[in-house]
């Protein structure tokens, strides 16, 4: 009977370690989520802004 109760409570703390770690996986890859989201849009706004240049400089709007 010890036997299955010591069994038992080995696998519960396997189970324990295995979710921290998965949740932890999961929290690592939303930051990395996160950080590339933000880099896409700066990067986007980047060439958003330089398209908008782009156009004025052909109409000569660009000139004060």
């Amino acid at each position: 009977m010890q036997c299955a109760k010591e069994t038992a409570s080995a696998a519960a703390d396997r189970a324990h370690a295995a979710a921290n770690t998965t949740g932890d996986t999961a929290q690592q890859n939303k930051d990395e989520a996160a950080g590339f989201l933000q880099q896409t849009g700066e990067q986007v706004k980047t060439m958003a802004q330089g398209a908008v240049d782009t156009v004025k400089h052909t109409l000569g709007m660009d000139k004060k």
